[in-house]
């Protein structure tokens, strides 16, 4: 049966009423054939995509609720290896929870402190230095072949004073207020949500699937423990790679002497969780800031160093940190980065990723541990299936 054409024969009692039977002798109707096929498939890919969007444009109201639960979810997941060595240990799951919590709390303290410590100690002579920088690049500007001169540099100058005094202004620093209570809102929600991730994850997951029975409670058994197990392996492979990036980077900006190698460094480690862009990115603020401080010949000398650093990165590290079961193809991971941007900001480019690995994850246990789902398994590729035509087509006699 094809998309035209169905099994279906026409009987004419008449001239005046043909009847439509299907193969079985029973009277057929216009949804049995090719069209009405098509039309069904339409309109069940409708409804699929308006629950779809509607799915989505909620959860974009609840950003507040849904970013901190699917952060929690991804370092819970992260640290699942930690919790089950420590309940190995006969350490109760409170304890062992607020173990894991002190752990992540003395690792971001102290890169904040040394952060912090880095920029009250260089502040000084940074801003002299960029202050310098900056008289160097109008000068530059003024030499430049069409014309720039200081009046119309004066005047963008007071524009951009006139802005950060004006109305406009005062309203962004507001909406800046929510923003930031809005973020400690969703840190509290972070927190206490990892707390009984951790604690009580398997527990959880177990009270969701209940309603499941035969087949089906064993697919969410595995869908559950892909997902954790890939949530767990993108992070902790991340944040591997992304240590190597930014002691490497801090390494190169010591040994330039450029200012702030530290707090660069750190930014190296954040960005680093933003497939493509975020080395990109890193690499530019980091040269930029050797430009204004020390000229282009250290600029060079850092644009160097990160491009070294993240081919190390991408030929080495990646494959073997995180392994062949965790790596999405290049296009997907643009895809998956540009819709995570538009519907979630920055945080969405850093969820867009892992979330993608895990939806991947979850269809190549869909129909049993080692099964992809029945759309998603390998098929042979065209040419070796045009080979195998070909061979097999017997030989005619000239």
């Amino acid at each position: 049966m094809g998309l035209f054409f169905s099994s279906s024969r026409t009987v004419r009692p008449d001239e005046n009423r043909p009847l439509l039977v299907t193969s079985a002798g029973k009277p057929g109707s216009m949804w049995s054939d090719g069209f009405g096929t098509l039309a069904t498939r339409s309109l069940q890919v409708i409804i699929v995509g308006v629950i779809a969007t509607a799915l989505i444009l909620g959860m974009l109201q609840l950003t507040v609720v849904v970013i901190p639960v699917l952060l929690a979810l991804i370092v819970a997941s992260a640290a699942a290896p930690l919790m089950a060595w420590l309940r190995r240990r006969g350490i109760p799951s409170v304890f062992a929870t607020i173990l894991t919590l002190l752990a992540f709390v003395v690792v971001l303290g102290g890169i904040g402190w040394l952060v912090v410590n880095a920029v009250r100690d260089q502040f000084d002579d940074l801003s002299k230095k960029a202050q310098d920088g900056f008289q160097s690049v109008l000068a530059w500007a003024e030499s430049l072949p069409f014309d720039i001169d200081q009046k119309q540099i004066d005047e963008w100058v007071g524009n951009a004073t006139d802005f950060l005094t004006s109305a406009q202004f005062g309203s962004g620093a507001l909406a800046g207020v929510s923003a930031v209570a809005n973020f400690l809102t969703g840190l509290v929600l972070m927190i206490v949500t990892l707390f009984f991730f951790l604690k009580d994850g398997p527990k959880l997951w177990e009270f969701l699937i209940r309603p499941f029975r035969g087949s089906d409670y064993e697919r969410a058994v595995r869908v559950g423990h892909k997902a954790v197990q890939t949530f767990g392996a993108y992070l902790r492979g991340t944040a591997a790679v992304a240590a190597v990036d930014a002691i490497g980077i801090t390494i190169g900006l010591l040994f330039l002497q450029i200012p702030l190698a530290l707090p660069l460094g750190a930014l190296v480690f954040v960005l680093a969780f933003i497939p493509i862009v975020g080395a990109t990115v890193a690499g530019i603020l980091a040269a930029l800031v050797a430009l204004v401080t020390n000229g282009l010949p250290a600029a060079i000398w850092v644009v160097v160093i990160v491009v070294a650093v993240n081919q190390l990165e991408g030929n080495f590290l990646q494959p073997f940190l995180m392994g062949r079961s965790m790596k999405l193809h290049a296009f997907a991971v643009l895809i998956a980065l540009t819709i995570g941007t538009v519907l979630g900001g920055i945080v969405g480019a850093i969820l867009a990723v892992p979330l993608t690995a895990a939806v991947w994850g979850i269809i190549q246990v869909w129909d049993g541990p080692n099964t992809p789902a029945r759309w998603a398994r390998r098929k042979q590729p065209l040419e070796e299936k045009a080979d195998t035509v070909t061979a097999g087509t017997p030989r005619t006699a000239d």
